[in-house]
């Protein structure tokens, strides 16, 4: 663990933003890369992360910076805002609120501006001259932190609480690692890091976990199958006996995550009326739905088991054409997602004690944002993505109950223009900054890139 320098992060980044203001460089903040004053500082302030990628880019001032010229946020400001941020109209489409979800709790996704905080200026590459709006490198970075990076977000997270996984499993406790159900390009890894890869479930993966094979055999072949690899272990030259057992172990984890997997509570679609954590399974479809619900419903369970971090995909917002008639329609799932997002989590009863919402962090994020280039939509209705500012700020939103900041804006950008007039955070030392509040040690990776304390101030 590093040393804690004498200055907080934030103290560091104000008297960086001082120096900017001096020059003349027209900001009271600027993005310094700088490994001296690279910290871990691991906060562990929470126990999960769900991290939530808007696919295709999302055009996000229209629902998380929306106090912006019409060129930026052609949809308008929510009737009924309650935050600082500005509250786009598209959190206030409804149409999804049938009468049944209503009676379950649900609410409109603007209702809960209030608990979310938005950092409107999170870029790839601060110090570059213009944004990454090509898909393939654009994604890379989203989940790298790289163009072509060879490791991960969620290996890094894995391998930055490898001691926590040892000592729980030391403890006789099995800790589920960081989880893909989304692209797997997240959980790159080579080398040192390639044991630490997060797995990559798709669809109805987990359905298809079967019964314990050992429960079907005879007393006398269960003893002596259960016995073999310690007879094994134990016959061994003393001088493998480290690498043997290792092996075992790996071997009797890999049977508890079966095991876990193979539980009724991840089936999630088996329609139980069971309470687990508080709220049933089929509680749990009727306010997510398929899709990227059952995704959600999946992550849920899996943060019972000691699991970190869930990833996933949602949406497809590619919209060069037909956004001005296909976006207010399709968001109406992410609006689902996020209202039942803050109702279940502070309904169900997390293991540790409290609510989930005590202990999860929701993040949002795309590859990139969106631009018409000084339009409200492209001459085809829709818009794309270039080098401009409209492309490079991807407006975050951030909630649950570790998230401090809740209702308020980090930072700000010129309506006319998207200027910043705020502090700019690299997407390297926002996901660093998620690392902390995790647990997460983070020193091996993105020295130059700072983690900073805004969201939980």
């Amino acid at each position: 663990m590093t040393k804690k320098s004498h200055l907080s992060r934030r103290s560091t980044l104000k008297l960086l933003g001082a120096g900017a203001a001096g020059l003349g460089l027209g900001a009271p903040y600027v993005f310094v890369p700088n490994p001296a004053l690279a910290q871990t500082i691991a906060r562990a302030s929470a126990k999960h992360l769900l991290y939530i990628r808007l696919s295709g880019g999302f055009r996000f001032p229209p629902a998380f910076n929306a106090n912006v010229d019409a060129q930026f946020n052609p949809f308008g400001t929510s009737s009924q805002p309650n935050a600082s941020w500005g509250v786009g109209r598209l959190l206030d489409e409804s149409e999804w609120l049938t009468d049944e979800l209503a009676e379950l709790g649900l609410r409109r996704a603007s209702d809960y501006a209030d608990q979310m905080a938005v950092i409107p200026c999170v870029d790839h590459e601060p110090l570059s001259g213009s944004a990454d709006g090509n898909h393939q490198t654009g994604l890379e970075r989203f989940l790298t932190g790289y163009v072509n990076g060879d490791l991960g977000l969620f290996t890094m997270i894995n391998y930055g609480l490898r001691e926590q996984m040892t000592a729980a499993a030391s403890a006789g406790e099995i800790m589920l690692p960081a989880i893909v159900l989304g692209d797997a390009g997240i959980g790159r890894g080579s080398g040192e890091y390639a044991a630490h890869r997060p797995p990559v479930l798709r669809g109805g993966d987990l359905d298809r976990f079967g019964f314990d094979t050992d429960a079907l055999l005879p007393p006398w072949a269960r003893t002596m199958t259960q016995a073999y690899t310690t007879r094994f272990r134990d016959e061994q030259n003393p001088g493998h006996f480290g690498a043997v057992e290792a092996y075992v172990q790996a071997r009797a984890s890999t049977k508890a995550y079966s095991e876990i997997f193979s539980s009724d509570a991840l089936k999630v679609n088996n329609g139980s009326n069971q309470p687990f954590d508080g709220i049933s399974n089929r509680e749990l479809e009727a306010i997510f739905g398929d899709g990227s619900g059952y995704d959600i419903r999946v992550a849920l369970r899996l943060f019972h088991y000691g699991c970190p971090a869930i990833y996933l995909d949602q949406g497809g917002y590619d919209y060069h054409s037909n956004e001005d008639e296909m976006l207010p329609e399709r968001i109406g799932g992410l609006n689902r997602l996020i209202s039942g997002l803050h109702l279940v989590l502070k309904r169900m009863e997390h293991p540790a004690g409290g609510s989930f919402w005590d202990h999860v962090i929701v993040a949002l994020g795309s590859e990139f944002s969106r631009t018409a280039r000084g339009g409200r939509f492209n001459s085809a209705g829709g818009s794309d993505h270039a080098g401009d500012l409209a492309t490079r700020w991807m407006s975050m939103p951030f909630f649950g109950g570790p998230i401090t900041a809740a209702g308020r804006q980090i930072g700000s950008t010129r309506p006319s223009d998207l200027q910043a007039e705020g502090p700019v955070f690299s997407y390297r030392a926002t996901m660093k900054t998620l690392f902390d509040a995790l647990g997460v040690d983070h020193r091996d990776f993105f020295p130059a890139d700072q983690p900073f304390d805004d969201l939980f101030a």
